[in-house]
């Protein structure tokens, strides 16, 4: 027996096959990693659950327990599971590409990559196809108003054409928009508007800064612009001279001059057919409806109190259908409205507003309209029923960090978010999402190489990484190099706290700059530059050896040689001679 037990082991210990073994990464767990934790929202201990359930539903449970005579918690653990299963939020994907705050986030129509907005003025692009677990970074990184005339400033929105992928609209804190290619490269800047014209319909572009924007739903080429100027602007991509159409609302309040400022923009299309719908949010509380294929001079509904006056309302969309309008506004309210009756709330619900601090904070209805979902100031992910507006499931994602932006992409089926706190969130389902997260997710991780440190990698664009400080003869940070000389082991002995030798015998040698020790010296410049000579000479001089020469061999004047006229000086009378050529008669 124990001969039979030592044989096992000895051939447990050899290996099954000969030459390299390939290392296959098991796929199921690297999913699993990602998937967001479900901890029991009813101990009070413990960090808030995935799914969290409306109050409404914890009671309609609590008095089926009752009524039945008391449950295990089977059906609770077999209804979170069917949440899980119905909205795709299950796993997470974590992008830590920012530095502040992440105002906006957007995907192309086949989601194959993220563009996201943030106030440390940069747009950073992702590219899903390229990424891998190990491997979550952003391919490229834009700041749209950072160049040598103006200053950078925060962004607002981005948002890729749904109907042309190839275009970015990119609108940040300034009068002009912007149009990106997918690969962040500038394509088109709008004009801005002369800000002393007081008539709005006469300037050419906004005189003051946009706040958002958005592409008309059918026609590729058109989108709307939200300005502080009170008015929406309709612009072409092939006409970056001037608007197309201006729409100027006028503002009822009272002190206001009739001007107030756009806070939010939406362009609606029934996916049925019909025409389309232009709605706005104004800061003096009015929400107001255009036809969306015109004409803009007077609005197709309008009211003037949907929201308390002056605060911002940054949360507008509506549904696919074109019959409701959802807004989220700084009054801590969201309301509901139906189109065809243009006049009152159908349905109001309280729910704090993060809007006075992030501006840009936003509500979406979901792909096909059965939802809605937006953030909260405490970094929850509500997603709410559109006939009630109560929530139907209320899950954490980045806790104690206001949710700012949200969006649900229609072929993903992915939910994605931005926080107060630097973070995009990709929220999605590996049963029932598409690419996106779940592509990347089921990628081998990248083999780690020694290129993927960027502390160890050259910036090429800039030559040497314009982020360290070159010293030929000075230490590697981190290293254990002893100093070579005394003078380098003890750099301020001798030296007062400016610099300045001790020793007044010494004098004070002057930095030796790298110019300094190619500058050619005087023998070079007399052998190699020809005419060098000409600065030691006097000009005078110089020109004085030649008039000999010029009066007996002129050059140029040589054609009037025996025509030239006899120079006649006037006679000088002894008085005049006394007195000088100085003393010079008084006027009178």
């Amino acid at each position: 027996m124990d001969g039979t037990a030592d044989d096992e082991a000895l051939w447990s210990s050899l290996p099954t096959a000969f030459g390299k073994q390939s290392t296959k990464a098991d796929l199921a767990a690297q999913i699993n990693r990602s998937k967001r934790v479900v901890v029991d929202p009813s101990s009070p201990h413990q960090p808030s659950s995935l799914a969290i359930k409306s109050e409404h539903d914890h009671e309609e449970q609590h008095e089926n327990i009752n009524n039945d005579g008391g449950e295990d918690g089977d059906e609770d653990d077999d209804d979170e599971d069917d949440d899980e299963d119905e909205f795709p939020v299950s796993h997470e994907l974590l992008l830590k590409t920012h530095e502040r705050a992440v105002t906006s986030t957007s995907l192309d129509p086949s989601g194959s990559r993220l563009a996201t907005g943030s106030t440390d003025c940069t747009i950073k692009l992702h590219d899903f196809a390229s990424m891998t677990s190990t491997t979550l970074r952003a391919f490229r990184s834009v700041e749209p108003t950072s160049d040598k005339s103006s200053e950078a400033h925060p962004v607002h929105h981005v948002a890729f054409n749904a109907l042309s992928a190839s275009h970015l609209l990119v609108v940040s804190a300034t009068p002009q928009a912007k149009i990106l290619s997918r690969d962040g490269d500038l394509l088109t800047e709008f004009v801005k508007g002369d800000m002393y014209l007081r008539d709005m319909h006469n300037t050419k572009g906004h005189v003051s800064e946009i706040t958002t924007g958005t592409w008309h739903p059918t026609d590729r080429n058109l989108f709307v612009t939200a300005g502080t100027d009170s008015t929406l602007r309709i612009w072409d991509v092939n006409n970056k001279r001037s608007q197309k159409e201006v729409i100027v609302h006028k503002s009822r309040k009272a002190g206001s001059g009739g001007r107030t400022r756009m806070t939010a923009v939406v362009w609606g299309s029934p996916r049925q057919g019909g025409n389309s719908m232009l709605i706005g949010a104004a800061l003096d509380g009015s929400l107001v409806m255009w036809s969306g294929d015109g004409p803009f001079s007077r609005p197709a509904g309008e009211i003037r109190d949907a929201h308390v006056k002056d605060t911002w309302t940054g949360g507008l969309d509506v549904s696919a259908d074109g019959r409701l309008v959802v807004t989220r506004g700084g009054d801590d309210t969201i309301k509901l409205w139906d189109t065809r009756k243009f006049k009152s709330a159908v349905t109001t619900v309280s729910h704090p507003s993060t809007s006075g601090q992030y501006p840009t904070t936003n509500i979406r209805f979901s792909p096909t309209s059965s939802n809605i979902i937006t953030g909260s100031a405490s970094g929850h992910l509500h997603i709410l029923s559109p006939a009630t507006l109560k929530p139907e499931l209320v899950t954490p994602v980045t806790p104690g960090s206001p949710l700012i932006d949200v969006l649900w992409h229609d072929k993903l089926n992915q939910i994605i978010t931005g926080s107060a706190n630097a973070e995009t969130h990709v929220l999605y389902n590996p049963s029932i999402s598409h690419k996106g997260a779940s592509l990347v997710m089921s990628k081998a991780p990248k083999r780690r190489h020694i290129d993927d440190d960027p502390s160890l990698t050259t910036d090429l664009s800039q030559g040497i990484s314009g982020d360290s400080i070159v010293n030929p003869n000075g230490l590697l940070n981190g290293s254990n190099q002893a100093p070579l000389s005394y003078a380098a082991r003890h750099p301020t002995v001798g030296l007062t706290a400016s610099g300045r030798p001790r020793d007044p015998r010494r004098p004070n040698l002057p930095a030796v700059t790298p110019f300094g020790k190619t500058q050619p010296d005087e023998k070079h410049i007399k052998e190699h530059i020809p005419l060098s000579s000409m600065r030691d000479e006097d000009p005078r001089e110089a020109l004085l050896k030649y008039a000999d020469k010029a009066e007996k061999d002129p050059m140029f004047i040589n054609a009037w040689k025996h025509t030239q006229p006899k120079t006649i000086y006037a006679e000088v009378s002894d008085e005049e001679a006394e007195e000088g050529p100085d003393q010079k008669r008084a006027r009178r």
